[in-house]
């Protein structure tokens, strides 16, 4: 009896550890950095000191509590963490491809907090990432924000939890070709993926009258009515119609992206962001009234017939527009070096320093609903930093050290040659994968298609 107590006792007590487990919060004094906060200008010879996680104080000359860090940064730029809107690192799987429409499943499932990339994505300054569901659907899987927190082998501490809901749509080619001419299923062509969007909306609104007025009739006396079944994917739709999920849309045609606009005012939803955009530049005024922002690559296009017609400008024309506009990655290599692709419209468009920087840190925060807590270097907010021994739009800045939430992820100076987690002694290099396309957001669909399927099997 005295044993079964005692393991009782240690099961509960492992219970409660858990329940009461925090991800890190980290505390640092950084002195006398050239601050680039982004909203509020820059700030020289400025120190920064974060307590608990939180950026708790910005001026000259402060002093670190005891027990706390203090890193001179003389010389060098300190900046928020870079966050990238549209990413698929460090998901096991991207494209749950077996429907048009797929609302039910969630990249929060497939999380694999194992992936170097992270690592990689940390010494290139990205700290947080919005981790999206493929776009082989006309409606697709729940997306999820990430913290990257590299070391953890919890999933859960990967997720950053303050961050709204969302959920990944596509237009154009990739529903077609998967469903249309992989599997003879609607959408085949342009006008029938705005066709299952509408169709799937218009399905949400009657799920929803049927639990309102299952909900209505329950408690009334002599009640005979049964409860409707129960179904994730109209939940999920219907949450959209009720603005509690944010849409990233992948999209390239300005038409399609105007047409979407269009589904979306008439079923009343506003949280709308559009990513890839490449012909966002010919409809800049209807992004800026209708939807929160373009999510873009600064000079990527042309590895597909519909994405042959943009321009290097494009993030310039959507930014003098008043489009809320972010570049992203959808890369694990380019997601390493996203201010030197913010610092392209400097090139291509003149934008400023301020506005360049925007692009990869408080424009995505808005785009994701966080920007009250991450994507630029105020009192009070989380502190996600990186410094860099140059300025950060300059080709020869490098980063130095990366931060979440206070707690130091990247040191160059402690870079160990082999920084993964998990290591296969079988493994000798990463696995390669014929993709349909060059494109991260396709993966996994190869075999839907005639042509990607002859060309797997040849090579």
């Amino acid at each position: 009896m005295k044993k079964f107590n005692y393991i009782l006792l240690c099961v509960l007590l492992l219970v409660a550890n858990g329940l009461t487990a925090q991800t890190p919060k980290g505390s640092v004094l950084i002195k006398n950095a050239t601050v680039l906060t982004v909203t509020q200008g820059t700030l020289e010879e400025t120190d920064v000191l974060v307590q608990d996680g939180l950026i708790k104080k910005i001026g000259k000359d402060l002093s670190a509590p005891k027990n706390v860090e203090s890193i001179d940064a003389t010389g060098k730029f300190l900046m928020p963490g870079i966050i990238d809107a549209h990413s698929h690192l460090a998901l096991d799987v991207v494209n749950e491809a077996t429907a048009p429409i797929t609302a039910q499943v969630s990249m929060a499932d497939v999380i694999n907090p194992f992936d170097v990339g992270i690592y990689r994505a940390l010494a290139g300054g990205t700290t947080i990432a919005h981790g999206l569901h493929g776009s082989a659907n006309a409606i697709g899987g729940q997306s999820i924000t990430m913290k990257y927190r590299y070391g953890t082998h919890d999933p859960e501490d990967i997720i950053m939890k303050e961050a709204p809901r969302t959920i990944k749509f596509a237009l154009g080619e990739n529903p077609t070709r998967v469903h249309g001419r992989g599997k003879n299923l609607q959408p085949r062509t342009r006008m029938g993926v705005e066709a299952v969007i509408r169709n799937g909306f218009a399905e949400a609104i009657q799920y929803k009258k049927q639990w309102e007025t299952y909900n209505a009739s329950k408690d009334k006396k002599n009640n005979t009515i049964t409860p409707p079944e129960y179904n994730l994917k109209l939940e999920t739709l219907a949450d959209i119609l009720d603005g509690e999920i944010i849409i990233h849309c992948h999209s390239y045609r300005a038409d399609e992206i105007y047409m979407l606009i269009n589904v979306c005012r008439d079923f009343g939803v506003d949280k709308l962001v559009f990513t890839h955009v490449n012909e966002g530049f010919k409809v800049a005024p209807e992004l800026a009234k209708y939807t929160m922002g373009a999510s873009v690559f600064s000079d990527w296009w042309a590895y597909k017939f519909e994405v042959y017609y943009s321009t290097a400008y494009n993030a310039a024309i959507l930014m003098e527009n008043d489009v809320i506009t972010s570049i992203n990655s959808d890369s694990g290599e380019l997601i390493r070096h996203l201010y030197h692709e913010a610092a392209k419209t400097q090139r291509y468009g003149g934008l400023t320093d301020e506005q360049a920087l925007s692009l990869i840190t408080i424009n995505p925060a808005k785009q994701l609903g966080i920007d009250d807590l991450v994507g630029s270097i105020e009192e009070g907010k989380q502190a996600d930093l990186v410094i860099f021994d140059n300025h950060p739009l300059s080709v020869y800045a490098i980063p130095q050290m990366t931060f979440v939430d206070g707690v130091k992820y990247f040191d160059i100076n402690d870079d160990e040659d082999d920084q993964r987690l998990k290591v296969s002694p079988t493994q000798m290099v990463e696995p390669v994968y014929l993709q349909a396309e060059d494109e991260r957001c396709m993966h996994g669909v190869e075999l839907f298609t005639e042509e990607a399927a002859n060309f797997t099997h040849t090579h």
